[in-house]
């Protein structure tokens, strides 16, 4: 019998914990995830965008428009940032990280911050955004790699069943 030839690749199996990550966040609009993996391919941290700690999630709006302080924005912490926050206790020196959406501004900055040296996105929707024009410009700036995922496959399939295992 030979190996199996239907495997994800590294960057699919990392993208797909950046994505399962991103079903932890309770935000009913978007749910991002995000994981950092160092430079023996080993994950190191990972994070969803939701609330800071000891915040319950029933106490702030999730509203994406209105007045400012009635939306989700000012309270949010993003899945990158989190994924920084919540690293093992690492130096991130040299780390990827694998984000869902190309990070705004504010991440951008803590992914300079932390030396991580590039940035693996699948959708840079945004992009035409002045907060995201002015990620993209200090990470090209700071020698961060920018890199948007072109997957092999659609989808993975998860299942719980024990049987299936």
């Amino acid at each position: 019998m030979s190996k199996r030839t239907d495997y994800i690749s590294w960057d699919e199996y990392f993208m797909g914990v950046a994505l399962l990550s991103g079903k932890r966040s309770k935000d009913p609009s978007t749910q991002v995830g995000a994981c950092i993996v160092n430079e023996q391919n080993k994950i190191v941290g990972v994070g969803y965008n939701g609330l800071p700690i000891g915040i319950s999630d029933d106490a702030f709006p999730w509203q994406n428009e209105g007045a400012f302080l009635e939306t989700k924005y000012p309270y949010v912490c993003h899945a990158e940032l989190n994924a920084i926050l919540n690293n093992i206790g690492i130096n991130l020196g040299g780390c990827k990280i694998y984000t869902a959406l190309f990070p705004c501004n504010e991440c951008s900055k803590a992914i300079i911050q932390s030396g991580i040296k590039e940035v693996i996105y699948l959708s840079d929707k945004y992009a035409t955004r002045e907060s995201f024009i002015a990620a993209k410009k200090m990470l090209e700036t700071a020698g961060v790699a920018l890199r948007q995922m072109k997957p092999g496959i659609t989808d993975v399939v998860l299942s719980f069943d024990a049987h299936a295992v």
